[in-house]
């Protein structure tokens, strides 16, 4: 059974930083491009960030570019996401997930994830 496990979400204020955590297992994870998305109240999910499996190249959406930096660790099964300079618009609810193929490229849409976490609350104050 394949189970992705997020950590590190948490209150914080406006220029902070937080460091999400995705613990993967049940699944090769160095085999899988992995991402990041979030969840806004009333909102469509919307991606955030993605690393190919061999972690040779990463890709991130406008908002985040320059803010946010993905990354993954092979020996700990575990994809991470540094957050900083925070701002109140990055307050959602942020999902890992795992990718349907092996191919080691980027994918930025929900339907490429097979695999889903349940979920870490990052909430930011203005």
């Amino acid at each position: 059974q394949v189970q992705l496990v997020e950590s590190g979400g948490g209150l914080v204020q406006a220029g902070g930083s937080l460091r999400l955590s995705c613990a993967v297992s049940g699944r090769t994870f160095s085999s899988y491009t992995m991402g990041w998305f979030r969840e806004a109240p009333g909102a469509e999910r919307e991606f955030v960030a993605t690393i190919t499996w061999s972690g040779g190249s990463t890709y991130y959406a406008g908002s985040v570019l320059g803010r946010f930096t993905i990354s993954r660790d092979s020996a700990r099964n575990t994809v991470y996401l540094q957050m900083n300079s925070l701002k109140p618009e990055d307050t959602a609810l942020y999902y890992c997930a795992q990718a349907r193929s092996r191919n080691n490229y980027l994918y930025a849409g929900r339907s490429d994830y097979r695999y889903w976490g349940q979920g870490t609350q990052v909430t930011v104050s203005s």
